[in-house]
């Protein structure tokens, strides 16, 4: 699997292009917004875009996803049903952070703890990390142990929990009991932010470092 984040938003989110190298088939990955970038991406590398997936229902991520599905006759996949009042109020959430009004849409398919995508022929792990939101989703590739963790961990820190639905001991556990056991040596993709690796926070982030957690 090959990737090229793409940030959008005045928000800078990691708007993420990932693509199967045989296939050439790829999957678009929280696409807030600044489409002409998106599409400049798909055209540089010679794709064609497959489905449209989304980690969470907060308008960074998901503001541009109803217009790309329209304009490309592709699916949006996710997040979890437990986001589905983000998705709704979409409207508000627009108004409230100064982005341009955004209708409220329902994707394609909610997606489940444990359920498979397939971009070409890789495969995307579905894991459930509720705590930023109630039905925050991450995208685990096995193969390149790459996983797309949207809002809930960062490099040096992790997702807020002061929105509706939030929990922070939700968030810990999360992080804890889902991500780590996929891997120490997992590099990660936030939601905002640059890159960096389990191994790196479970030994230096100041909100989740085992030593912390014990």
């Amino acid at each position: 699997m090959k990737y090229q984040i793409i940030p959008v938003t005045p928000f800078q989110q990691n708007c993420t292009l990932i693509w199967c190298e045989n296939t050439r088939k790829a999957a678009v990955v929280d696409p807030g917004g600044n489409l002409e970038r998106i599409y400049e991406a798909l055209e540089k590398h010679g794709l064609t875009l497959d489905k449209i997936l989304l980690t969470h229902g907060h308008i960074d991520h998901v503001g541009g996803a109803a217009k790309l599905a329209k304009e490309t006759g592709v699916a949006i996949e996710g997040p979890h049903v437990d986001d589905a009042f983000w998705l709704e109020n979409l409207p508000r959430q627009s108004q409230n952070f100064g982005f341009a009004h955004c209708d409220a849409f329902a994707p394609s398919r909610f997606l489940e703890e444990g359920e498979s995508l397939h971009i070409g022929d890789v495969a995307l792990d579905v894991v459930h990390c509720p705590g930023h939101t109630p039905g925050h989703l991450v995208f685990f590739e096995p193969v390149t142990k790459l996983a797309l963790v949207g809002d809930v961990l960062f490099r040096g820190s992790i997702g807020r929990t002061d929105f509706p639905g939030s929990d922070h001991k939700a968030l810990i556990n999360s992080i804890t009991t889902k991500l780590w056991p996929l891997g120490k040596e997992v590099a990660f993709i936030p939601g905002h932010g640059p890159m960096s690796t389990f191994a790196e926070e479970r030994a230096h982030n100041p909100f989740v470092a085992d030593q912390l957690l014990g």
